[in-house]
Order: structure tokens, then C-alpha cells, then sequence
């Protein structure tokens, strides 16, 4: 493979390798969050029904995007392997064109469904009707232009398997760039362009997705790391087995966060859509504040692959305890920022009135509880990417189902909207051990964790 930018991921110090994979990532997610900030901030310039109607969209945009997540997840985990094992390149090349195809076909069928059922769907989430209108302005829209993303999704992960998290990174700053750079002109009109309002948040997105697939796709196959392969279809089904054996499972675990959200966020309507407003602007906050984290859970995938299929489990353990270093430093860094600033940072994606407040209350309290979350997802990816999605998927529902969602209704219906922050804080600090014990459980980490003397092994049958 010549053309392909690629990197060994099984020698040199670990450290070095997750800063490789991991550093170039920031910028990408970073981009692709500012899509969401933009969004927010704009319509928030728009009307309080608008970005009460974003507060509402987020986490139903991000849960269907999981599939998203999930398949690049199940490619990642199959090709590193297939990378670190040392197999053909035309095998690696056909793996990765039967994982496009895969999402292609899936991602169709995901948009198809959400078309015709969301008004049902925000309706029972507690959105009034001047919110369902600016939803239906933005939804359909997004929906054309899933396809697009999910193609893009897996694509980067190709680059990620071999070690390019450059690329990668490069690819989702593309689709950033013409997302928001089109935001305002479309949101607001400019010259002969009319004003499209919520509309034009949506059609943004979709021309900075097509742009950036198109790209994607032309990039790997100039490189090698698509292209000609023999018989296409040569193990197509097993190929499918593989990706789906991790897609599957990680697609729910990545899903089930922001689906336990959108049941959150109704706990939230209960106060009230600008308690909503507030939540869901605060929701975008973290999301920015925790991009570190979020790439280094996929800077992780591919050290961990890579190094487990090349029967280095010592260099894969080293990577994953890390990680988590770096999630407990970080995260503590952070919440002594969101304590001093909240009130400015959330100033700055409200609409000016009350919802800036929730919002506040929000990055204070949750804010000392981030590096909990951030282990969480750096665990569930490193156990994906050695092929353990089931132990991901119980770790995602156990936070999500038995801790969170719980929680957030007996705090709303005792203490209010603080309930509902105290909930997210139990759930992101017992998630975090529920990560060590689940990465010690698999074989990931070697260091001894409370109240567990010896692995746990019944999920892996």
C-alpha cells in the first residue's frame, strides 16, 4: 500500500501513539461540535421557540447518528486487527469497501424510518407546537442527508485503521467548515438568498456532509486504502459478521446515551421549554468541553486494535490505563473552569433570558463529574475495538438505564430541575467505575479495582 499515509501503532512509546492518533482528532470533533454550537447560537438569535426546538432535536439527531458511530466502531475494530495481524492489503481493501456498502444500505434504511415518524416522536418528548413547526423545518432535511454522514463515518475510520488520524480529523473539519461558514447566510438570507430560519441550519449541514463524503472517499481510494480488490463480493457475509459483531452492540451503546437523554430531556419539559432551552445549550457546552476526551476515545480504537491483533496485550493494557489517566487530570481542570465561568459560557448560546440560568447550573453542577464520563467512553471504545461490544453496550445501560434516566425523575418530582443534575452527576461518577471494572474484566487494564478481586468473564461467552 503504498499511496496509504500509514502508521504503526505497535512500536515506540504508547503515550506517543495515542497523542498521534488522539491530537489530530480534537480538531475534527471540535468542528463537528461546532456545528451543533452554530446551530444553537444562530437560531438562538432566531427566537427561544427556535432553540427550544434544537434542545429538543439534539438528542435524537445524535442517537440516530450512533449508527453512524457504531458501524465506523466495527470497521475500525476489523480492520486495526486486520492492519496489526499484517493480512493483504487487497483483503484490508475489501474489508473496508464491504463496511461502506454495509452503512450505506443500513444508513438508508434509518433515514427512511426517521422521516415519517418524527412528528410522533418529538411530540411525545413534550414539544408544544410552535416547536414541532421549527422541527419540522430541520429534520426531514437532516434526515436526506444521514447517508452522507455515515459514508464519511466509516471512511475515517479506514484512515484511523491504518493509522492516519490526520486525515480523518481533516475530512470532519471539511464538513465543519462549509456547515457553518453557510450557517448564517442561510439562517438569516444574504444578497438574493432568502431567509430559510431553521431550514437553513439544516440545508447547511447537508451541503458540508456531501462535500466532505465526496472527499473522503476520493482521498482513500488515491491512496490504496480503497479501491480494486479482486471479486468485491469475495467474503462479503463474513466481512458483514464481522463489522456488525461490533457495530451492532456499539451502535446501542453510542445510541443509548443520547436516547436516555431525549427521556431526560422530558423530565427537563416538565419544568418547562426554557428549562429545555437551557439544558439542550448546556448539552453543547459539554459536548465542546469535552472534545479531548471524545478524541481520545478515538485515538484509543485503533493503539488497542492494532496491538491486540498483533498479540500485544501488555502495549494495549499500557494504552487503556493512559487513557484514563488523562480523562481523571483533565476532567478535574475542567470542572474548575466551568465553576468560575459558567455564567459567561452559557451567556453565550443562550437567547439572554432565564434559560441562561439553567444552563449555568448546569456546567457548575454535572461539571465536576465530567472525567467520569469521559472514562466511560474511552473504556467502551477500547473494549469495541478488541471486539468486547457486549461489555460496552451493559456499560452504556447500566449508567444510562439503572442510574441516570431513574434518578433524573425522582430528582425532577423532588428537587426540581437540581435533581435532574445530581442524577447526571451519580450516573457519570458510577459509570466511571463501572468502566474500570468492565476494562479490568476484559483484560484491558492490570490495576486492581475496589470491590473486585477477580475479572469477571460470563459476558465474553
Amino acid at each position: 500500500m503504498s499511496k496509504a499515509k500509514k502508521r504503526d501503532l505497535t512500536k515506540g512509546p504508547v503515550w506517543i501513539a495515542l497523542t498521534a492518533m488522539s491530537a489530530p482528532m480534537s480538531f475534527g470533533i471540535f468542528a463537528v461540535i461546532a456545528i451543533g454550537l452554530a446551530d444553537a447560537y444562530f437560531l438562538g438569535k432566531v427566537s427561544a421557540t427556535a432553540l427550544a426546538a434544537v434542545g429538543f432535536i439534539y438528542p435524537v439527531t445524535i442517537a440516530v447518528t450512533s449508527l453512524s458511530i457504531g458501524l465506523s466502531a466495527g470497521a475500525n475494530a476489523t480492520l486495526s486487527q486486520a492492519v496489526g495481524r499484517g493480512d493483504a492489503d487487497e483483503a484490508v481493501r475489501r474489508l473496508g469497501l464491504h463496511a461502506i456498502g454495509l452503512g450505506l444500505a443500513l444508513s438508508v434504511a434509518a433515514a427512511l424510518l426517521l422521516w415519517p415518524s418524527y412528528p410522533y416522536l418529538f411530540a411525545a418528548m413534550g414539544a408544544g407546537d410552535d416547536a414541532l413547526t421549527e422541527i419540522g423545518e430541520y429534520v426531514p432535511l437532516w434526515a436526506l442527508s444521514f447517508p452522507f454522514l455515515v459514508v464519511m463515518m466509516i471512511t475515517n475510520a479506514v484512515f484511523r485503521a491504518h493509522g492516519d488520524g490526520a486525515t480523518s480529523a481533516a475530512i470532519m473539519v471539511l464538513a465543519a467548515v462549509f456547515g457553518i461558514a453557510l450557517n448564517p447566510v442561510l439562517i438569516f438570507g444574504w444578497g438574493p438568498l432568502p431567509e430559510l430560519g431553521t431550514l437553513g441550519a439544516a440545508l447547511s449541514t447537508f451541503v458540508g456532509r456531501v462535500i466532505a463524503m465526496v472527499t473522503a472517499l476520493w482521498i482513500a481510494w488515491r491512496r490504496g486504502m480503497l479501491g480494486v480488490c479482486g471479486n468485491v463480493l469475495d467474503g462479503l457475509l463474513a466481512s458483514f459478521r464481522s463489522v456488525l459483531s461490533v457495530g451492532i452492540p456499539a451502535a446501542f451503546s453510542n445510541a443509548i446515551n443520547p436516547a436516555g437523554m431525549a427521556l431526560v430531556t422530558a423530565a427537563v419539559a416538565t419544568v418547562g421549554e426554557t428549562a429545555v432551552a437551557g439544558f439542550g445549550a448546556a448539552s453543547r457546552i459539554q459536548s465542546f468541553a469535552l472534545v479531548p476526551l471524545m478524541a481520545l476515545s478515538s485515538g484509543i480504537g485503533p493503539v488497542v486494535g492494532q496491538n491486540w491483533g498483533a498479540e500485544d496485550r501488555a502495549r494495549a493494557q499500557t494504552a487503556t490505563q493512559q487513557a484514563f489517566l488523562f480523562c481523571v487530570v483533565y476532567g478535574l481542570a475542567l470542572a474548575a473552569v466551568l465553576i468560575i465561568f459558567a455564567d459567561t459560557l452559557a451567556g453565550w448560546v443562550g437567547s439572554g433570558g432565564e434559560d441562561v440560568a439553567y444552563a449555568a447550573s448546569y456546567l457548575r453542577i454535572v461539571g465536576i463529574s465530567m472525567f467520569g464520563y469521559g472514562i466511560v467512553v474511552v473504556a467502551n471504545a477500547a473494549m469495541n475495538a478488541r471486539e468486547k461490544a457486549l461489555w460496552s453496550l451493559s456499560l452504556s445501560l447500566g449508567r444510562i438505564l439503572v442510574i441516570y434516566l431513574p434518578l433524573a425523575w425522582l430528582g425532577v418530582t423532588i428537587m426540581g430541575y437540581t435533581g435532574i443534575l445530581f442524577a447526571a452527576v451519580a450516573a457519570n461518577l458510577l459509570g466511571a467505575w463501572g468502566g474500570l471494572v468492565a476494562t479490568r474484566s476484559t483484560d484491558l487494564v492490570r490495576i486492581d479495582i475496589p470491590g473486585i478481586k477477580t475479572p469477571l468473564r460470563k459476558l465474553d461467552a
